[in-house]
């Protein structure tokens, strides 16, 4: 028998002893051991993901200023809207100038033109301000604005807090002296093209609105002599003339479904005679006015005097006589070009008879484009007329009219096109 330890013996332990000894001890701890192990791997740490998921983007930047009339202005009116050839100038698009002197007077509480029953600017209420609904695209008539939705939605929320807020005019300060003119919507000796939908006057304080009305808003056409005051003058009734609500210091006489003739028009504000415009206060308008905002000389009573002409544009219509009037005559049946005498490039344009036969139809005779109609009816890309005019790649000696002189507007051009297009006929 083999024996791995001492012999028993008193006082001795037996290896059969042991091990029945380490079994009892090991049944007694087993539960404490499991219970230690099950806490030692509940809180190790987990081992780190060797493709940690990218921390979320950083949040929008903030528009980066303030929701007060001044900052609006200045960082979103001024270099976004009141731009050239948009809402600026003497003629603004849609007749709504949004320069720092007009902005204020043009939008607070006025009635937008396009959309009825919304007013631009609706203190208080941004979802039924014309403005944020043409900034965020979600307007019932025309496009987005500015073109292509430039403006951030982190700045539209800056203007919309700022209507949410009232609207208010922080640049405005208190008036000294009498109640006074400091915008028009329709320039000073402006020339536009079309009749604007209202024309509205802003001051520096708030109105009497009673005293504003068809007695002194008034606005009369010359009857096409540009001279007033000599009995043919022509009043013209307004559809309506308010003071709005959410803008007490500016005044609005309304053209809607009114079209102008073309004529110089004489607008005027009244702050002298029986009926006169007044502040709360009862203070007359102090009116008279040079060209320069604010009006008046410093004393209550003169009445603000403003003029404008209507030109609409002559639109040309496919017939070869509109085109012979309004582009043949006039630039190129000219002494020493294509007129009867001159004939250069043996090409009379003198009337609109002579036109046709020396065009429409026949091969032009310049060197290398004697297969070249000068007018090829239904087709204006193969008119010799056309590619010269707008100095196609190909053509034989200058651009027509030669350089030096002005060119045809291509809105013109088009309208020869267009002619050539539906058969070029007599």
């Amino acid at each position: 028998m083999l024996n791995f330890g001492r012999k028993s013996g008193r006082g001795g332990t037996s290896r059969v002893a042991l091990v029945l000894l380490s079994a009892v001890a090991f049944g007694a701890c087993e539960s404490s051991y499991d219970e230690a192990a099950e806490e030692f791997f509940a809180n190790r740490a987990p081992t780190p993901d060797p493709t940690p998921t990218p921390p979320p983007p950083p949040p929008p930047t903030g528009a980066g200023f303030g929701p007060t009339f001044s900052e609006v202005q200045a960082n979103v009116f001024t270099p976004t809207c009141a731009t050239s050839g948009c809402h600026a100038g003497g003629s603004p698009a849609a007749g709504l100038n949004l320069e720092a002197a007009n902005s204020y007077a043009m939008i607070v509480g006025v009635a937008s033109s396009q959309e009825a029953g919304l007013q631009l600017v609706n203190p208080t209420n941004p979802d039924q301000s014309y403005l944020i609904q043409k900034m965020e695209g979600t307007a019932n008539t025309g496009q987005v604005m500015p073109p292509g939705g430039s403006i951030e939605q982190a700045d539209i929320d800056v203007v919309r807090q700022w209507i949410t807020d009232g609207a208010v005019d922080d640049t405005a300060a208190p008036p000294a002296g009498p109640i006074r003119v400091t915008t028009l919507s329709v320039a000073f000796n402006s020339t536009i093209q079309t009749t604007p939908a209202q024309i509205t006057a802003g001051f520096d304080r708030e109105l009497d609105a009673s005293s504003v009305n068809a007695n002194t808003f008034l606005l009369e056409g010359s009857n096409g002599d540009g001279v007033f005051d000599n009995g043919d003058d022509i009043a013209i009734t307004a559809a309506s003339i308010t003071v709005p609500g959410g803008n007490p210091q500016s005044a609005v006489f309304s053209l809607s479904g009114i079209t102008l003739a073309d004529d110089t028009y004489r607008i005027r504000l009244l702050g002298s005679g029986a009926s006169v415009i007044m502040d709360l206060d009862a203070n007359a308008l102090d009116g008279e006015f040079a060209g320069v905002f604010p009006s008046g000389n410093g004393t209550a009573g003169g009445d603000f005097v403003s003029r404008f002409t209507l030109t609409t544009p002559v639109v040309l219509g496919p017939t070869l006589d509109q085109i012979q009037g309004a582009i043949f005559t006039p630039d190129c049946a000219t002494s020493g070009c294509h007129d009867n005498t001159t004939q250069a490039a043996s090409l009379s344009l003198a009337d609109a008879d002579t036109s046709y036969a020396e065009m429409v139809g026949e091969f032009s005779n310049q060197t290398g484009q004697e297969n070249v109609m000068l007018v090829a009816a239904g087709d204006p890309d193969a008119s010799y007329l056309i590619r010269k005019m707008e100095n196609a790649a190909g053509i034989t000696g200058n651009v027509m009219p030669p350089p030096g002189r002005a060119p045809v507007p291509q809105a013109d051009i088009d309208v020869i096109r267009l002619w050539i297009t539906n058969g070029a006929e007599r």
